[in-house]
């Protein structure tokens, strides 16, 4: 029977080995099958936490934003010749603002063993470290691109945030334009958490009245991976 496992990988490529935890390696060395979202970005760190990992004995296979519903399915078909199958998402934990869930549903509904492996996740590190609500929290993902539409989510996420901390997050090129969009529309008084560059040598983390943000200067996050969260 196949086991599914769901490694978490590190959020930057900095300190890789310090953030891969070390039962993790072993899984990894001892399966045959990764399924990931870019195959070149994945070999290579695979490669830099275990310079002795072999390659070309491992079957690589992609599953990312571009998969398609019925690719997906003759993808889980292939793992069956397994007995451990990695999955892997870019930075932080599958299945989590990650693809990886659709494969995941299959797994149970074929009755494989799924498990979750220990590691980073940008979502609740950023949470950790807020100070906002932590006992009752709601990822959104991704705003509405632009206009009315987007300007009310704001509004109802704010008004949520009185019970429950709210946290979404950006294309990084876009993270400046969504941070001006929230402290434009939300009240001066409502707290936002900035929570960027998780892990890294550069990491920013701070929680602040959306007025405060608009008389301090914010921390450089055009580009660079970003958590926003908002609290009442």
């Amino acid at each position: 029977m196949t086991t599914l496992y769901l490694m978490p990988t590190p959020l930057c490529n900095e300190h890789l080995l310090a953030t891969t935890v070390p039962y993790n390696i072993a899984i990894l060395n001892s399966s045959t099958c990764f399924v990931v979202e870019e195959l070149k970005t994945a070999r290579r760190y695979l490669k830099a936490i275990d310079k002795s990992f072999n390659i070309d004995e491992k079957t690589f296979l992609e599953l990312n934003e571009h998969t398609k519903e019925n690719e997906v399915q003759q993808l889980f078909k292939s793992l069956a010749q397994h007995q451990q199958v990695i999955v892997m998402s870019e930075a932080g934990c599958p299945g989590i603002a990650d693809p990886g869930a659709a494969l995941v549903r299959l797994a149970h509904a074929h009755h494989y063993k799924v498990v979750p492996l220990i590691g980073p996740s940008s979502i609740i590190m950023a949470v950790m470290a807020s100070g906002l609500n932590g006992q009752n929290f709601a990822f959104n993902g991704y705003l509405p691109k632009e206009g009315p539409a987007r300007t009310q989510k704001i509004k109802t996420l704010e008004r949520l945030a009185a019970q429950q901390s709210q946290w979404v997050i950006e294309t990084p090129y876009r993270n400046v334009n969504l941070l001006e969009e929230l402290l434009n529309t939300l009240n001066g008084n409502t707290q936002v958490c900035i929570a960027a560059h998780i892990s890294s040598d550069s990491e920013f983390i701070k929680t602040k009245t959306a007025a405060e943000w608009k008389t301090k200067n914010a921390p450089p996050i055009h580009k660079i991976p970003c958590v926003f969260g908002i609290g009442v």
